[in-house]
């Protein structure tokens, strides 16, 4: 699912980014590489999530780009 349908307060894994080389390795540098495990603390256009200890925020178009897969009961 994109991130973007990642409910609030839940803990996913990164799957996979879409998009091009230029955007996906912006993203990767910003963190969000494939096997990274994110929160969503809040946001609908745009998206506060925690990610290496570190909250980063993003607009609702970049993380429709970002494929994440919701781990069950994670914190």
């Amino acid at each position: 699912m994109p991130l973007t349908d990642l409910p609030v307060g839940a803990t996913g894994r990164v799957c996979a980014l879409e998009g091009g080389a230029d955007f996906c390795q912006r993203l990767r540098e910003m963190g969000f590489c494939e096997s990274a495990v994110i929160e969503k603390i809040s946001g609908q256009h745009t998206l506060l999530c925690q990610l290496c200890g570190t909250r980063v925020a993003l607009n609702d178009r970049a993380a429709r780009h970002i494929v994440v897969e919701l781990i069950p009961g994670g914190t």
